[in-house]
């Protein structure tokens, strides 16, 4: 079943809400009465290992990273 939820009740009972979707039950977040966001359950197994495939085809396809470029970034963007 689907619960609808204002703003103001997702962020005072943020948490409940949470174990509420954690026990299968889906959220659907609203302005009012429109809705913005649609908060479901993770299937753990799947997401998990598509997501873990994803991380390391991404990784492959990255290129090595030095130490001194490493360093180099460190004080990016800091005014000097």
């Amino acid at each position: 079943m689907t619960r609808l939820v204002k703003i103001g009740e997702a962020k005072t009972h943020l948490s409940a809400l949470l174990a509420e979707v954690e026990a299968g039950e889906d959220l659907v977040i609203c302005r009012g009465s429109k809705p913005i966001a649609h908060v479901t359950r993770i299937d753990r197994a799947q997401e998990v290992g598509d997501l873990r495939e994803t991380l390391r085809r991404e990784r492959a396809r990255q290129q090595t990273v030095t130490t001194p470029e490493i360093l180099s970034w460190r004080h990016e963007g800091h005014q000097r």
